[in-house]
């Protein structure tokens, strides 16, 4: 019985220890891996997988046109003109029907007053249509119109020089002068910035010691155009300002000086008497080249009578005429050169520094009569 007992443990064995070997032969479950060192590494963009394309036989070639540059369109004469253009023309198409008559000659003649010309002006630019009229024999009124462009324009010397005199040596004087509020201070701001974009030093004397502000505004338009601003205390003595205005002017090598002057005064020292004044003290030093009469064009023929005061006071060398976009009677162009003889030499026709153009007669009348 104990060999029995014996025999059954041994086999028991055996058959466990024979099991184990098979068990490991094929292999058993696997172990949890052994854990891993987490290291921090500097993150690496990964290179997109190129993807080819499938193939497409006799694809077409598609090109894209290039965009042309963005062009700023600024508005023509014609268009910033069309408050007296509109004017004009509304009157003139009134009275140009027909067979010319005198009632035709007296239509016209009370659109040209309407429109700032002038009584004496318009009447005589009448009198030799009604003359050129009879010569040619006109039966058609409409035929008027074109009569009346050639002699608005007779009304200028075309060859006239109307370019802004520069001095041979630096520096270059100019005087600007006017009633406030005709944009005098604006104008200088846009004579800045072109002499500025054409390359040439510029320095403004606020030499309009009277009025509240003015050498602030001035200051802004000197900052904004690179412009040097010579000033003094409220209330100095102008003579003074452009005095020292044109000796910096001078021992910088300036290319131009602009001198604003007073528009109206706080004093009982005359307006007239202070900017003749002013020009003796820098022609003492130096020479003015240009004494600019800044003229609103919406004043119509009050501007007319402030062109004569200032004429005789400041020398004035030619006119700026502005704010005509915004006026029904742009005639006062007409009335100025005709009246005085002081060339047109400058427009205002809008805001920006782009929009204060040299003057042409006839582009001005075509614009005008458009």
């Amino acid at each position: 019985m104990d060999a029995l007992v014996y025999v059954i443990v041994v086999v028991a064995i055996i058959a466990v220890a024979g099991g184990i070997f098979l068990y490991t032969r094929r292999g058993g479950p696997e172990a949890p891996p052994r854990p891993r060192e987490e290291v921090e590494a500097p993150s690496v963009e990964a290179p997109e997988e190129a993807v080819e394309e499938p193939a497409v036989e006799d694809a077409p070639t598609i090109t894209e046109p290039a965009l042309p540059p963005v062009e700023v369109v600024r508005p023509s004469l014609r268009d910033r003109l069309k408050r007296s253009r509109k004017f004009l023309s509304d009157r003139l198409a009134d009275a140009l029907h027909g067979a010319p008559d005198d009632e035709t000659w007296e239509d016209v003649e009370a659109a040209l007053i309407q429109a700032d010309i002038g009584v004496a002006t318009a009447t005589r630019i009448v009198d030799d249509l009604r003359g050129v009229a009879r010569e040619r024999r006109i039966t058609h009124a409409e035929e008027v119109r074109g009569l009346l462009a050639d002699e608005l324009v007779s009304l200028f010397e075309v060859e006239r020089d109307r370019a802004l005199n520069f001095a041979p040596e630096n520096p270059t004087v100019w005087l600007v002068v006017g009633v406030n509020g005709t944009g005098k201070t604006t104008t200088i701001g846009k004579l800045s910035a072109d002499l500025g974009n054409r390359g040439r030093t510029v320095a403004l004397a606020a030499a309009d010691t009277f009025r509240a502000a003015a050498d602030e505004q001035l200051g802004v338009w000197a900052e904004r155009t690179g412009a040097t601003l010579v000033k003094h205390q409220p209330g100095a003595d102008p003579g003074a300002v452009a005095f020292d205005a044109y000796k910096h002017a001078r021992a910088r090598n300036v290319d131009v000086l602009i001198v604003d002057t007073a528009g109206r005064l706080h004093t009982k020292t005359p307006l007239m008497d202070e900017l003749s004044k002013v020009r003796r003290v820098i022609e003492k030093e130096g020479v003015v080249h240009e004494a600019l009469l800044v003229i609103d064009a919406t004043a119509g023929q009050n501007g007319l009578v402030q062109a004569k005061e200032f004429a005789e006071a400041a020398g004035v060398t030619g006119v700026v005429l502005t704010k005509l976009d915004g006026t029904a009677k742009g005639g006062i162009a007409l009335a100025i050169e005709e009246t005085l003889g002081i060339p047109i030499k400058l427009i205002g026709v809008g805001e920006t520094t782009e929009d204060l153009e040299p003057f042409d007669p006839k582009t001005f009348i075509d614009a005008l009569l458009a």
